[in-house]
């Protein structure tokens, strides 16, 4: 391998090409993971590009203590594999061969990390403390705090540094490349557009990679959401996969929860369980209310709510009816439907001037005695549990004194559960692809608290396995590489030539205003509350912009950012129209609310709150709130997408957009594999047969 670009000229172009054995698209815990195992595992033709390294969720995200999810390394409770694995199979629509993997290797990658310097917590003796997340039997969750994700992926980037893997910025992805093979179509390379090189300059601003395998660390499609605590400069880059052959996995399982939003991060933990009031304002700040009280009028209850929200953090149907996801659906009419602004205000109680510890439920009062706060101000509560999370808003850009200023929150995207398809080896069902961390569906409906930071670790050691046992073969030739990547590179200059024509010709700039409108209607239409009506109209919509694209988007030939957006934008519309129609066939396939979503139900209920008798009485909330639970309905099936790519014929002009398809089959059990010792060690020692 040489990290020197040589020169081919392909559709007419002279176009740098990088070859190697291997390319990590992403530089986020888990793409750096990869690289990391590549070379560990004796692979080290392997070069990393990624569209802003700086950026993405694992160097960006957090929480209030942001968790890792593994095997209990501590204490005299009892845990195994076996019972993690049931652990994550029992969320509902997940492969019990990942499930074995991820917990079968979450030692493993949770120590590889310890030694890399991740500072997880551990007693005198060496033991990994842990505590219980959500959707969590034992003790298995540990963290080093607000940051966990990202101390990991600078060890991380530290080590593949050290191992002296290239790594190249700018670098958005446009397409994949594939060509025939014996079971479907294959990894042949990679189209990127560099960003940091002007369109119209004389160097070419796109970069062919020819590569045996890829590996996809692109991080979650949070450019499809408008309403996110993905951090700024994550988008995903889904869409390449789809448009080549890549099939998707329960797409419709997202994460929803309440977050901040300038500057974006997860309000949950003390945030929460120190009870700030929630007020909502009409757009300009004025008409200021506390609204809770409106569907809550039990202060005791309101304020118990609230607490809960603490830990319960993500949006669960499940506790939508009369639990604490009231307060995400309140939250949600005032900011989508009444058009409102919600904030967190920390410098007073809510509704009454002095807190009333006495109205609190019993878990609330232990805990908040406990702590030592029963007294003063939400604020006074905070910085006396939880002097950082005070801090971190006065270390932010924008930042915000909780002391003097209120917080702005709303209902936020915020994980995709789902994902592109990948089997026990997070290899996809294009041979050479493999998706890990977030932009791999291995997760079901529901999943642990930090089993999102375990699963990228393990999915990448499990790729990077099988890479270097299975997939070491050179690159196609020059020639068949060329003859590959020819229509490919063909179609993004014939993209971008017309969409810079027009704005040559005097038709303004539309990129921008393109990204906005996607991901405002995905919010407003297939968000955490969702109907058949909504994801009908949004897709109706999607589907013109995506049919039509190569004659709608302009784009300022003179902007990096302006040609950039005109491959970025067609990603998320590409990923947008699958992710609706997936939905759109949930709805037809009989499922209903279930995980971190509300499918509107004519025939359902809508929420309740209130003790005895009173808990039967519904509240007055709009009717797109009444729903059916699921009650792990769905739980043993799987969704399963396709994108087929737009007819030929001149009379499919509603196939333009091209056509999404979809099969549902039962999930994979968990192994029941001979763990007999003599068996294995006999079997692993005369053909090391594991893949």
């Amino acid at each position: 391998m040489t990290d020197e670009p040589q020169t081919l000229q392909i559709a007419g172009l002279a176009v740098p090409v990088i070859t190697a054995n291997t390319v990590v698209v992403g530089t986020g815990s888990a793409g750096f993971c990869a690289a990391d195992r590549l070379w560990e595992f004796g692979q080290d033709d392997v070069v990393m590009v990624a569209d802003k390294i700086g950026a993405g969720a694992s160097r960006n995200a957090g929480s209030d203590k942001q968790t890792y999810y593994k095997l209990t390394l501590s204490g005299g409770d009892g845990d195994s594999v076996r019972e993690m694995a049931e652990t994550l199979y029992a969320g509902g629509a997940m492969d019990g061969d990942n499930a074995l993997a991820e917990a079968a290797l979450s030692a493993r990658t949770f120590l590889h990390l310890c030694d890399l310097g991740v500072p997880f917590p551990q007693n005198r003796y060496g033991e990994f403390i842990g505590y219980k997340t959500d959707h969590d039997p034992r003790r298995r969750a540990t963290s080093v705090g607000p940051y966990t994700s990202r101390s990991m992926v600078e060890q991380l980037e530290k080590k593949v540094a050290r191992n002296g893997t290239a790594v190249h910025d700018n670098c958005r992805v446009v397409d994949l490349i594939t060509r025939p093979g014996a079971d479907g179509p294959e990894i042949a390379g990679l189209l990127v557009l560099r960003t940091d090189i002007p369109h119209d300059g004389e160097q070419s601003p796109f970069l062919l990679l020819r590569c045996t395998n890829l590996v996809y660390a692109t991080g979650g499609p949070a450019g499809i959401y408008a309403t996110r605590v993905f951090p700024h400069g994550q988008w995903g880059a889904s869409g390449a996969a789809y448009r080549a052959g890549v099939h998707g996995k329960n797409l419709t399982e997202w994460q929803f929860g309440l977050a901040s939003i300038k500057p974006r991060w997860n309000v949950s933990g003390t945030y929460m369980q120190v009870l700030p009031r929630f007020v909502s304002t009409d757009a300009d700040g004025g008409d200021e209310r506390e609204f809770l009280t409106e569907s809550i009028p039990d202060y005791g209850r309101m304020l118990s709510l609230v607490f809960l929200k603490g830990y319960q953090w993500p949006f669960d149907i499940r506790k939508a009816l009369d639990g604490s996801s009231l307060i995400d659906l309140l939250v949600y009419r005032e900011t989508v439907l009444r058009g409102r602004r919600v904030f967190l205000d920390f410098r007073s109680n809510p509704v009454r001037p002095e807190l009333d510890a006495g109205q609190l439920s019993p878990e609330s009062h232990e805990y908040l005695e406990r702590a030592g706060v029963l007294f003063g101000t939400p604020i006074q509560r905070l910085r006396r549990m939880n002097e950082p999370a005070y801090q971190f808003y006065l270390d932010k850009n924008p930042y915000v004194d909780l002391e003097q200023e209120m917080l702005e929150v709303d209902v936020c995207a915020q994980h995709n559960n789902g994902g592109l398809l990948v089997d026990s080896w997070w290899h996809s069902n294009v041979a050479g692809f493999f998706p890990v961390g977030e932009a791999g569906g291995a997760h079901g409906v529901y999943r642990p608290g930090g089993a999102a930071l375990n699963s990228g670790q393990v999915g990448a050691t499990r790729a990077a396995q099988f890479i270097a046992a299975r997939r070491g073969a050179s690159p196609v030739t020059e020639e068949e590489f060329a003859a590959a990547a020819e229509p490919v590179l063909a179609g993004a200059l014939d993209l971008v030539g017309r969409a810079t024509s027009r704005a040559a010709a005097g038709e303004p700039d539309n990129t921008g205003e393109l990204l906005r409108d996607v991901g405002e209607l995905m919010s407003a239409k297939a968000g955490p509350v969702r109907s058949a009506q909504s994801i009908h109209e949004a897709l109706v919509q999607v589907q013109a912009w995506l049919a039509g694209y190569d004659d709608l988007v302009t784009a300022d030939g003179g902007s990096r950012r302006a040609v950039n957006r005109t491959f970025l934008v067609r990603d998320i519309l590409t990923t947008a129209y699958v992710y609706l129609s997936a939905m759109a066939d949930y709805v037809a396939h009989g499922g209903r609310s279930r995980g971190s979503v509300l499918y509107t139900d004519p025939e359902g209920s809508l929420p309740r709150v209130g003790y005895g008798p009173d808990a039967e009485s519904e509240l007055d909330l709009p009717e797109i709130f009444r729903f059916s639970l699921d009650r792990g309905a769905l739980d043993g099936e799987i969704q399963e997408a396709a994108w087929q790519p737009p007819s030929d014929s001149p009379d499919a002009d509603a196939d333009r957009a091209g056509r999404a398809t979809f099969t549902w089959r039962p999930r994979r059990p968990i192994p029941q594999d001979d763990d007999f010792f003599e068996n294995v060690w006999r079997e692993f020692r005369e053909h090391g047969n594991i893949y």
